[in-house]
Order: structure tokens, then sequence, then C-alpha cells
């Protein structure tokens, strides 16, 4: 596996091109499982894992937190901090909902204590939390990277404009300016991003690390007609693809993949890579066996004409 690393927009951090997604560890992967997964990970080469406080509060017994702690135990049983690259949000969290100022701060400090780390390496703000202005929230970021606790600024699930506007304040009061960006893109998703977030992304230079790269498992493939969700827990959330052009897309990734000798899952990852800004998409594997398929996507180059051929194909999804 290459040892190839990105940097993350003008900050000093440089990851590997494939983010492990930390929302399954404490949820669909218990601990000895999440530790497996992170592990084979590392072992791959590579060093990038994102979570949020608010992981995983949904789930039955979970209060959030679950999944920073599992991850600070495991680089306290590693004693790799050094090696890894931690990213993590605030906003959702059940106990520090919102952007005020002290929520920020209090909200930063819990996060550290569960990771059991003396500072984040890209602290992102979840979701805009348009009660809070924006000068305020930008401040407590900013007091964090000043105070040590934080090394970068990530936006996630923010608007152009409000990703314009937070720079704007950021500029002029002197505050550090964000470095990374974590949207909602991938082969099924892809109208929004590319029409009002890249050309921003492009112009502050950020880095991009999208979240749901594999639509919620459709993107494996294993979903080839309607009757294969029916009563399955991802129904709800791929049913907008269980269509004509979905399964279109799907075929087309089958024959980049049956070129490659590789998983419809990997060629639907390195589609992402490829596009401009993009740093490394963000990919959870619930277990060490579905680890493979997401990181030979890091080392699988897609010719011209391929990657034209999915961008034909996922056309009815640029809209």
């Amino acid at each position: 596996m290459t040892d190839q690393r990105v940097k993350v927009g003008n900050s000093d951090l440089e990851v590997f091109p494939l983010v492990l997604g930390g929302n399954t560890f404490g949820w669909t992967s218990d601990e000895a499982t999440s530790r497996k997964v992170l592990d084979e990970y590392v072992e791959a080469g590579g060093n990038f894992i994102d979570t949020a406080d608010v992981y995983s509060a949904w789930a039955p017994g979970n209060a959030g937190g679950e999944s920073e702690i599992i991850l600070g135990r495991w680089l306290a049983v590693r004693g790799n901090r050094d090696q890894v690259v931690v990213a993590t949000k605030v906003s959702e969290h059940p106990q520090y909902k919102g952007l005020t100022h002290d929520n920020v701060i209090a909200a930063a400090n819990e996060s550290l204590l569960r990771l059991g780390v003396d500072a984040i390496d890209l602290y992102y703000a979840h979701f805009d939390d348009k009660s809070t202005p924006l000068e305020e929230t930008a401040a407590a970021f900013d007091e964090l990277v000043k105070a040590g606790k934080i090394r970068a600024i990530g936006l996630s699930n923010y608007t152009a404009d409000r990703i314009e506007e937070w720079f704007r304040i950021a500029r002029e009061h002197g505050y550090a300016l964000p470095v990374a960006l974590e949207p909602h893109y991938n082969l099924v998703a892809r109208g929004n991003y590319e029409r009002t977030l890249a050309p921003v992304a492009a112009r502050e230079n950020l880095a991009v690390f999208p979240y749901f790269s594999l639509a919620a498992g459709f993107l494996t493939g294993k979903y080839r007609s309607a009757a294969d969700a029916e009563g399955k827990a991802r129904q709800g959330m791929v049913a907008d693809y269980l269509n004509a052009d979905g399964f279109a897309l799907i075929d087309a990734l089958d024959a980049v993949a049956k070129a490659h000798g590789t998983a419809i899952a990997t060629v639907a990852l390195a589609w992402l890579r490829h596009r401009p800004q993009v740093a490394g998409p963000i990919a959870s594997a619930r277990t060490p066996e579905q680890l493979p398929a997401l990181l030979d996507s890091v080392s699988l180059d897609l010719a011209a004409d391929e990657i034209a051929m999915l961008d034909k194909a996922s056309e009815p999804f640029a809209k």
C-alpha cells in the first residue's frame, strides 16, 4: 500500500488520501472490532481518522462520545498518537448543541478528555448554527487554535455563502482560517457540491473530505434492484437511487471495476479522489473484512476515458 500523503489546505497536516470514518465505533462495531479496523487501516499506511462528539448518540443506550472514547483508548494502548491525525466535530452532541462560544470551548474540552489527547488535529464545525452569530463561532475556534487545543479548523455542512462569510470575518479579525471542508459528495450526490461548494473550496484552498462517499452502501453495488433493499436497515437512505439511472451507474462502475479486477466500491472512491480539491474521501468499515476494497482505492488510477464514462453515467445526479 502506498504511503503517499496529501496536504490539508494551508495547514501543516499531511494525511493519507483515504480517511477512516469513526461513525461505526461503538455503534455497529464493538470496541474489539473497532480496534481491529483501526489497526489494519494504520498497518496499510492510513493515518487520518474522522469522528465527531455526537457519534453515536442515536444508538440505543448511547449518550454520544462513544466513538471518541474508543478511538482514545486505542491511541493510548497503541502509543501512536504522533503517527495519527485525528479529526472530530462540534455542534450535535446532545449536551453540547450549537456553536455558541461557550459551547464550542466546553465541547472541545470534553472531546480532548475522551480522546485523551493534548490537541485535536482538525476540529470541524459539524453543522451550521444560524442562531449564533458567525463572529462568535469563528472567535471561539480561533481561541482554541491560539490555546493550542486544536491545530486546524474545518467546516462541514455549510453553504457556500456561509463559508465565504466565515472567511471574511476571520480575515477581518485576524482569526485562523479554515483549511478543510467536509461535504456530502459522491457519484449520486454531485449537484450541490460541484455547483456551489467546489468553487469556494478552490478559491480558498480548502482540502475536501467527502462524507457518504459510498452513498449508504449503494455505491458498493450491493443493491441491483429495488427488491435487494427491501426490509434492509438502509432502505430509506438508498431509495432515491433505486431506479434506472442508479442501476445504469452501477453497471458503469461494474465495467470499470472488472477492467481493473477490483471492487465497485474501490472505483467509486477512486472517482472521488480524482475530483478537484478532494484530498481524500471518508469511508467507514464495520469490520476489517470491508477495509481492503476501501484501501485499494488509494492506488487505483482511473484512465481519462473511465472517468468520462463515470461522469456521464452519473450526470442525472449532477443536477
